[in-house]
């Protein structure tokens, strides 16, 4: 097949943006050949219940999914009963980013807090923990928080701890949208668990996709106090693979060796070098800490646009002449520079 699109052209919009890692191309070819069972009942989903278990300990369950969507709705929806409600972050991925579907295909309520960093914490909670038994308000009956968060913050085990603790203390669960899970755990230099399942999470949705795959995430459970129903939940919302082993296969490629933590490392360093590089320049600012894998700048009216004729990127706040760059697994030291070269030109400097 002809290659449509230039290969030699790069950006900083977003970690999707990416190819597949070649490690994982292999372990999909590898898949590949002879019969398996359909629906997760193959040898590669069931290796991938082990690697699962090897980071989250040996009560974690897999559901291998589409996408983080798809991981995120049958999460919550797991977790709630129908009148049930789900609080967090105003700027959360399942309120702004995944086009109602929590609400128009899991039948639940968002209850979000604006939050300066995008992190809850246990008294911003509070401000939609109320009303249970009111039979006019939809039920608080779980939280949601990101880890690293949408707006490139992390929170610490200890904050996830306290949030956990918070949470069962009034009767609510805690679902952790992990899309960006791994450039998290690189960033505290932790183990996966450290600040899942040994922090409180009840359930996860664990990113692969924007860290290498082809399109490949998962619902981990964690605790028996989640995951009710999802073995129906899943082809009720149409996220159950026929063709599982090679979602599967992805996840393993990824997570059974150091691949993950690899590519994340890389993905975070860019982001890194890449602030570094333009932070010096006259009228350039950041809106948030660079603590994964994403860039908040503050440009000076105009230099965007200029920039982005060569290197696309989003506005994140075009008000504030605000963007989001975002590093990957295959951005290059000299995609970096360039594209700093190019902000440093635009800048006048």
């Amino acid at each position: 097949m002809q290659t449509l699109h230039d290969t030699a052209r790069r950006g900083f919009a977003s970690d999707n943006y990416s190819g597949v890692h070649p490690e994982v191309l292999a372990a999909l070819a590898a898949a590949n050949g002879g019969h398996q069972t359909a629906y997760g009942a193959d040898d590669y989903t069931a290796r991938l219940q082990e690697v699962v278990r090897g980071h989250f300990g040996e009560a974690a369950e897999a559901f291998p999914v589409f996408n983080g969507t798809g991981a995120n709705v049958l999460a919550l929806q797991s977790l709630l009963p129908r009148w049930g409600a789900v609080i967090a972050a105003r700027t959360a991925h399942i309120n702004v980013d995944e086009g109602g579907a929590p609400e128009r295909v899991g039948g639940m309520k968002l209850l979000t807090v604006e939050t300066p960093d995008g992190k809850l914490t246990p008294e911003l909670i509070d401000q939609e923990a109320w009303g249970w038994g009111d039979e006019h308000r939809a039920q608080p009956l779980a939280v949601s928080i990101t880890q690293s968060t949408e707006l490139g913050t992390l929170y610490t085990a200890d904050e996830i701890r306290a949030i956990a603790d918070h949470a069962h203390e009034r009767g609510m669960l805690l679902h952790l949208d992990g899309a960006r899970l791994s450039n998290a755990a690189v960033s505290l230099g932790q183990p996966l668990r450290a600040f899942t399942t040994d922090a409180g999470v009840d359930i996860l949705s664990l990113g692969g996709t924007k860290n290498g795959a082809m399109g490949a995430e998962a619902v981990v459970v964690l605790s028996e106090r989640a995951g009710a129903g999802l073995v129906y939940l899943r082809k009720l919302n149409m996220q159950l693979a026929s063709k599982m082993r090679f979602i599967s296969a992805q996840l393993i490629a990824l997570f059974e060796g150091e691949l993950w933590r690899e590519n994340a490392a890389h993905a975070n360093a860019m982001a890194a070098r890449l602030r570094a590089a333009v932070e010096p320049l006259d009228g350039v600012s950041f809106a948030y800490p660079t603590q994964s894998n994403g860039v908040f700048a503050r440009l000076p009216q105009g230099v965007a646009d200029r920039v982005r004729d060569a290197f696309f990127f989003y506005d994140w706040d075009a008000a504030a002449g605000e963007v989001r760059w975002m590093c990957t697994w295959d951005t290059t030291e000299d995609d970096v520079d360039a594209f700093a070269a190019a902000v440093r030109e635009a800048v006048g400097g």
